[in-house]
Order: C-alpha cells, then structure tokens, then sequence
C-alpha cells in the first residue's frame, strides 16, 4: 500500500480536522443565541459526528506511533490552537496576554509529555 502521508504525521492531520468539527460542535452555536436550545443540540451532535469519524483514526493510527498519553496531549494542544484560531475569526473575540501565557504553560507541560524521563 502506497502512503501518501508519513505515518507520523497522518494523525495530527486527523486531529487537526476533528478539532475543527468539534469547536464548531461546541462553540459555533454562540453566534446563534436566539436559536432553541434543543435545535442547537442536535445540529451540535450532527456536527460532532463527523468529529468521531476523524478522531477515532487518528487515534487508532496514531496509536502504533504514539503513546495514548502523547495522542491526547497533541489533542489538546491542537484543540488550543484550533479554539485560539476560531475565536478571533469566527467569534471575533480577542487572545489577550493571560491566554497567551496560559496557553504557553499548556504547551510546555505538552513538551514534558514528550521529552521523556527527566534524570535528576
């Protein structure tokens, strides 16, 4: 079989594009407060379904290159970044410092997530 993309690289591909499903399944209806809560409910499972068909291969790829601990802390980070993008384009709030920083600290807990045992 031909692959096209690393393997490395074809779950954060995956998760990246689950991300994007998922903030819109849970974030996207706050530009439409004025909508039935049970409407917005199930538009947001309709959503979030295309969300389970791209994060249970990215986990199940993923899986035979990373650890469950690594595919859930690069989730997360995506997640952040994704959220971070969405937010200012499509809700058009504002980052502000605190979340820079905050953000930041999350990313370097991810880096110790990958680095390995420390050696004191």
């Amino acid at each position: 079989m031909v692959q096209f993309v690393p393997a490395w690289l074809l779950p954060i591909i995956l998760l990246v594009c689950s991300n994007v499903f998922m903030t819109f399944a849970w974030y996207g209806h706050l530009k439409y407060e004025n909508k039935p809560l049970l409407a917005v409910i199930i538009v947001s499972w309709g959503i979030a379904f295309f969300e389970y068909c791209l994060a249970v291969p990215a986990n199940r790829f993923g899986s035979h290159i990373y650890s469950a601990a690594e595919l859930k802390t690069m989730q997360e980070v995506i997640t952040l970044l994704v959220f971070s993008v969405f937010s200012v384009t499509y809700l058009g709030e504002k980052l502000t410092v605190n979340h820079v920083v905050g953000f930041a600290f999350i990313c370097l807990g991810a880096f110790f997530i990958f680095k390995g045992p420390l050696k004191f």
